[in-house]
């Protein structure tokens, strides 16, 4: 009967006869048998063991009969496969079981083979189960990988008409600024000379970062979480953005005094993130008309056993609608100039580093970002 290695079955009668006889026929029949002389004890064993099969007597002495048991362990257990042993006078209380999921019932004098067959039923209906399961599983699997799938596409051709939009602007750019080139060869205009080259800077900068934040959007990369040495690396953020304003009627204000030594980072990672949000900041002053000059704060500091960088400016800002969106993929307030990409990235990355942001910000009074990173094992 036990077709695939030895099933565990819990028999359960009062009468120790009766169990002698069942135990050795079911062990016969290849299978592990363990035995209760009553409610109780088979409740107590059932939690112990969690058998796959229980066969009961319906009626035993005590305060938990069979009928009992079937719905204590059907509650413990609804996989559990229960069959009744039942006199031929207790039909009423056959049907009863029946009506609380057990799965059969078989009668007194029990004949061997009936038992066989009722018992073999129920490896068939376990069988089944566990064949249903894995097809249930399989097919969640397939439903998640098509899911994933059409969301990959779907996000393909976002990107695709995003970095389509961008690079049609980006292009026009080019285009004006190589006009501006020839025209000034030509006259020997050096002020069109110069404008035309700041054109094209200004634009190749542009699109080798849209290239770069393709690559970094397609390819996934695990960090390289070191031991890196904080304020050098600030530093080399903010040369990099100082390099960008020097010419703007705008400061950057450094506040490393209160930085930590060292932090385990990726360091690489990081610097996008932050090169991403101190560029914000810079074109959210260039765009604000209001004020004669601006000032981008960067703060890092260690607080409550985080690495914490705060970038502050007196930009333009944003409106709730506009905050809500920031972090999202392919939104940009930039028109031509913005991908989508670069808020996205950055809370990807942030998030990698099993960091948070927190962005506060009011339309005309500027915006400020606070990145917090634990310290996590470098060998993590």
């Amino acid at each position: 009967m036990a077709q695939e290695g030895k099933q565990t079955i819990l028999l359960v009668d009062d009468e120790e006869d009766i169990r002698d006889v069942l135990r050795i026929a079911l062990s016969n029949s290849g299978y592990d048998v363990l035995t209760a002389k009553d409610g109780d004890e088979a409740l107590r064993i059932f939690s112990e063991t969690r058998p796959p099969i229980v066969l009961t007597d319906i009626k035993m002495p005590g305060m938990i009969d069979g009928i009992e048991l079937l719905q204590r362990i059907k509650r413990e257990n609804p996989d559990t496969e229960v069959v009744m042993i039942t006199g031929h006078g207790d039909m009423d209380l056959a049907i009863q079981s029946l009506k609380n999921e057990a799965t059969d019932f078989i009668t007194k004098p029990i004949n061997v083979e009936a038992l066989r067959v009722s018992l073999q039923r129920v490896e068939e209906k376990i069988l089944m189960k566990k064949k249903l399961m894995e097809y249930t599983q399989k097919l969640e699997a397939m439903i998640l990988e098509k899911t994933e799938l059409r969301d990959r596409l779907s996000s393909l051709g976002l990107m695709i008409g995003s970095i389509s939009h961008g690079m049609k602007g980006l292009l026009t750019n080019l285009d004006a600024g190589l006009y501006l080139l020839d025209s000034g060869i030509a006259k020997n205009h050096k002020e069109r000379l110069q404008e035309g080259l700041e054109t094209v800077r200004q634009t190749t900068g542009r699109i080798k970062k849209l290239v770069l934040d393709i690559l970094f959007y397609a390819k996934e990369r695990e960090l390289k979480i070191r031991p890196s040495e904080v304020v050098p690396f600030a530093a080399e953020v903010a040369d990099v953005i100082e390099n960008k304003i020097k010419d703007k009627p705008m400061e950057l204000v450094r506040k490393f005094d209160r930085a930590p030594k060292q932090w385990n980072i990726d360091p690489d990672f990081l610097r996008t993130a932050l090169i991403n949000i101190l560029e914000n900041a810079v074109d959210a002053c260039l765009e604000d008309t209001e004020k004669p000059f601006h000032q981008i704060t960067f703060e890092t500091l260690e607080q409550d056993g985080e690495l914490v960088f705060n970038i502050q400016d007196n930009g333009t800002g944003m409106d709730s609608d506009t905050l809500e969106k920031a972090f999202n993929l392919f939104f940009s307030t930039k028109g031509t100039k913005g991908t989508g990409f670069g808020l996205f990235i950055t809370d990807n990355i942030i998030k990698q580093h099993g960091g948070t942001i927190q962005v506060k910000s009011a339309r005309g009074k500027g915006t400020q970002f606070c990145i917090r990173i634990p310290s996590p094992d470098p060998d993590a």
